[in-house]
């Protein structure tokens, strides 16, 4: 089994294969919940495509043994419109513009693969191969206990703090009803 993760720049059919909604009409984020949820699909989708076909890109995606198994948003905290205007997620030294990474996606069948800890060393990397000095992410607070899935979108700080994050602050944001943080880890 080998994965690679690889910046989105350049790999548009990759993402929107599990991204982009299959049926005209569906639902779905396309990644835009952070970026600017007011846009209706077509449009949705037209900004994420322009973002792949253009450096850094919005995010990472994670191959295994050469197939697309997910997918990392990370980019400056001020492309993400609901993050510099939240008033549950509090801004920290916001002049540094660190790097946030705001969600993971696996594909099912390659859950509980250890995928997630992949994309977000893969983010890291490419935040500090685009010139980001801090990368943080706001990830839900388990307590150690489970979480489901569509909670767990954020990230667990207890997947965060094994790839070298330290938290910073409790946030006034919930994920499945928990509390999530601000982590955040230095680059330089």
């Amino acid at each position: 089994m080998t994965i690679e993760v690889l910046p989105a720049t350049g790999r548009w059919d990759d993402f929107a294969t599990f991204m982009v909604p299959r049926k005209p009409g569906g639902g779905g984020c396309v990644c835009m919940s952070y970026r600017d949820a007011r846009l209706p699909m077509p449009e949705r989708i037209a900004y994420m495509e322009h973002e792949c076909g253009t450096t850094p890109g919005p995010g990472v995606l994670a191959y295994l043994d050469g197939e697309v198994a997910g997918w990392c948003s990370v980019a400056p905290k001020s492309t993400y419109r609901r993050l510099m205007n939240s008033r549950t997620i509090p801004h920290l030294d916001e002049e540094r513009d660190p790097w946030s990474i705001v969600c993971f996606v696996v594909r099912g069948g390659f859950r509980k693969r250890g995928v997630m800890h992949d994309l977000l060393d893969g983010a890291v990397e490419h935040a500090r191969a685009s010139g980001a000095t801090v990368v943080e992410g706001y990830p839900v607070d388990t307590g150690g206990e489970r979480v489901d899935v569509i909670s767990g979108y954020v990230g667990t700080v207890d997947l965060f703090e094994k790839h070298g994050f330290t938290r910073l602050t409790e946030t006034d944001a919930h994920s499945g009803g928990r509390v999530r943080w601000i982590v955040r880890r230095e680059l330089g």
